[in-house]
């Protein structure tokens, strides 16, 4: 009896540690599917469009690539890097090639304030980037010397249509747009209902290392480009993200809009960031 007893404690014991040592098992999955799970993430130029954003993940440790600051933390559990690329087009080409070959996205969200070109649209209405476009890239009409100026002639040049000379092809003579991702898309149009500062519609967002002032120059971009806005960095991340096949969205508000007299707020900025958070959680769930 006294050695069946201990047989059958010895039986329970190796249960329990074989249990014990599943569970373990496990935990190290999880853990490891947890450590695999490719990150979000946001793209904001200035400081007022990244670090208050960051402030809001969890867990945040601060990593730097040459100029480029990343905010790495977690929302809701999953992997979210806000990146701070600073202004215009090249910084932000760079930010997005490090990123992607630094962190292995799952997409990018490219957000921040904007200037108005709809006449439509308001000061905190935001533009879901169905298209972004980049209005830098024009080739100049045939003028010879005291022939004057005339940018109202010039005309698209699509840089990536061509191997060889874009400026001699003919077919580079045209608009490239870059699509945003329908995942994307579809996760911002969700919660489109939460958004409660202004209208939250869809466009083509338009960037260029300019600044716009004049309302002509506005008006004829929104009726050759179909621009709903400006800014100075989204479609070089849309161009390098579509390099890589990373998914990819823009999401700007409007911080002013000269086209129909809307005044600068700076505080569009923060609530843009609000909105993005909600885009964020959405598309998690999708992961």
């Amino acid at each position: 009896m006294l050695k069946k007893f201990i047989s059958l404690v010895i039986l329970a014991a190796l249960a329990v540690t074989g249990l014990a040592g599943c569970n373990t098992s496990k935990e190290k999955q999880g853990a490891a599917e947890a450590s695999e799970q490719q990150p979000i993430i946001v793209q904001g130029p200035m400081p007022i469009e990244a670090e208050k954003l960051a402030g809001h993940l969890e867990d945040v440790k601060e990593e730097k690539s040459g100029s480029f600051v990343f905010y790495k933390g977690k929302l809701e559990g999953y992997p979210v890097i806000v990146a701070k690329t600073g202004k215009g087009m090249e910084n932000t080409a760079a930010a997005t090639a490090v990123a992607i070959e630094k962190y292995d996205p799952a997409a990018i969200i490219n957000q921040g304030t904007s200037g108005g070109h709809d006449p439509e649209l308001n000061v905190f209405d935001i533009v879901l980037g169905e298209r972004t476009v980049n209005l830098g890239s024009l080739k100049t009409g045939a003028l010879d010397e005291g022939e004057g100026i005339e940018p109202k002639e010039w005309i698209p040049m699509d840089l990536m249509a061509s191997e060889g000379s874009a400026g001699e092809d003919p077919d580079a003579e045209n608009i490239r747009y870059f699509e945003g991702d329908e995942g994307l898309l579809a996760a911002a149009k969700a919660v489109k209902g939460k958004y409660e500062k202004g209208k939250v519609v869809e466009g083509t967002i338009g960037s260029a290392d300019v600044w716009n002032n004049e309302v002509d120059r506005i008006n004829w971009f929104h009726e050759k480009y179909g621009t709903s806005v400006e800014e100075m960095e989204g479609a070089a991340g849309a161009q390098i993200a579509a390099a890589y096949d990373v998914p990819f969205l823009g999401i700007r508000v409007l911080s002013n809009n000269k086209v129909n007299g809307g005044q600068y707020n700076p505080d569009t900025a923060e609530a843009n960031q609000a909105y993005v958070l909600e885009v964020l959680k959405e598309y998690i769930t999708t992961k």
